[in-house]
């Protein structure tokens, strides 16, 4: 089951051996026995590597999920903060960054001075694909399609490959520089309507989650440009006349709040969810643990900074 779990997870038998401390006929040969146990070829090779049958595909979450428990039972509490250099990779935002790094580096450098973090930019509302193929260990940003489909399929009885954590929530918010137009008294729909936007688009598609929600009032908007960072919106923003939507709780980070207009939407949109997300094999390491509880009190200790006196 072992070299099941690498060889789906690296997609090529030479890697799963060198991650096993094994020779490549080895693997190939407890390969051959679980096919014969199971009746199904599970991987085929393509080009440098294999490529795993529905079969295979179906089985692993559950062989993935129950090795890790089994490694969990048989070393619990294995990792010490103190002692470790674990190196974990995250992905978020730079709004979220901006929030939770500063927390989270007071945190390693008290109680894991060892330990590193790799922070990655995030470029999609579904990181399930980077987080399955162990590209990153935790992704922290707001997906709710994600967590709607997760919701679905444990109230349909199924077992979610991922899990997920709620960290803090907040809203969005219409942001100009000062000095615009439209930076004093209520913003109406039809001003917002009428304005030139900016759009953080992670996929760089000029359409959102704003849009969707100017759609179902039979509305529209026009996105002159779209950027995939947060900070990059509000420098432009502050220097143009585009109007932007960004986390409210973001424009105080930005080093650039005395240069902006904060407005409310003149329309409903869902609150901002933002949570921790990650495959379910991860759950019960002892390490992977303490990343969770250290991501989340860094938020809990970014939004009791924030809290009024």
């Amino acid at each position: 089951m072992r070299v099941f779990d690498q060889v789906m997870a690296e997609r090529n038998l030479t890697r799963a051996a060198r991650n096993l401390s094994m020779t490549q006929p080895a693997v190939s040969n407890a390969l051959n026995r679980l096919r014969e146990a199971l009746g199904d070829k599970l991987v085929v090779r393509r080009g440098y590597g294999v490529e795993p049958t529905p079969r295979a595909l179906a089985l692993w979450p559950s062989v993935g999920d129950a090795l890790r428990q089994l490694e969990a039972s048989l070393v619990p509490g294995d990792f010490v903060a103190s002692q470790a250099n674990n190196t974990f990779m995250l992905a978020m935002a730079d709004a979220t960054a901006a929030e939770l790094m500063p927390g989270l580096v007071a945190i390693i450098e008290q109680d894991a001075p060892g330990v590193s973090m790799r922070v990655l930019p995030l470029t999609t509302r579904d990181p399930r694909p980077l987080l399955d193929e162990g590209q990153i260990d935790l992704a922290v940003g707001f997906f709710p399609a994600v967590l709607a489909d997760l919701t679905a399929q444990a109230q349909a009885g199924g077992m979610a490959a991922f899990d997920h954590q709620r960290l803090y929530d907040g809203e969005y918010v219409c942001v100009m520089r000062q000095g615009h137009a439209l930076a004093h008294g209520a913003l109406t729909l039809d001003q917002f309507c009428l304005a030139h936007h900016l759009l953080v688009s992670f996929s760089g598609r000029p359409y959102g989650f704003i849009d969707e929600a100017l759609a179902a009032l039979g509305r529209t908007r026009r996105v002159v440009l779209t950027v995939n960072q947060f900070f990059t919106a509000g420098r432009v923003v502050a220097v143009s006349d585009l109007l932007t939507v960004l986390p409210r709780h973001f424009v105080g980070v930005t080093g650039m709040a005395s240069e902006l207009a904060v407005r409310d939407l003149p329309f409903d949109v869902p609150p901002v969810h933002v949570a921790a997300l990650w495959h379910r094999r991860q759950g019960q390491r002892s390490d992977h643990a303490w990343l969770r509880l250290a991501v989340a009190a860094a938020a809990q200790r970014a939004f009791d900074l924030q809290a009024p006196a």
